[in-house]
């Protein structure tokens, strides 16, 4: 951790792991309840960023339509570093496992995410940016 103060980039990393273990094992409302609601989403695999909240799990429900879902996601090389006041940014190495249409697929991939102090004295994500990993 890069953090000139290592309790909360420690709360910072809770919040982190708490999101992907949400994430990995399908758990849409568990998962979306660590964003802000005015976070945005940036990922490789879309044409267009994702200015709320909102617009993304609407994005995910269709994904849910189509038969997607995670199964499992790893969590590798994290980083927490202090922004400023109560702002942390948080990178990491991610395989994620999931399955459509009876088949499995897993992507390596590389995430940021940024975090901010929320009024009851936790984390919450406003920003997150995944990218391929390089092979």
């Amino acid at each position: 951790m890069e953090s000139s103060n290592p309790a909360e980039a420690v709360k910072v990393l809770k919040a982190a792991n708490d999101l992907i273990a949400a994430f990995g094992n399908h758990r849409r409302d568990e998962y979306f309840s660590c964003f802000a609601p005015e976070s945005t989403f940036i990922f490789y695999s879309s044409d267009r960023t994702f200015y709320s909240r909102d617009a993304y799990e609407k994005e995910w429900r269709t994904w849910e339509d189509s038969g997607l879902r995670f199964v499992s996601c790893d969590s590798t090389d994290q980083r927490v570093a202090e922004l400023g006041p109560g702002v942390f940014l948080f990178t990491h190495r991610v395989r994620t496992t999931l399955q459509q249409g009876g088949s499995s697929q897993q992507l390596e991939e590389r995430e940021s995410i940024v975090f901010r102090l929320d009024p009851n004295g936790g984390y919450l994500a406003v920003h997150e940016h995944l990218s391929p990993y390089p092979s």
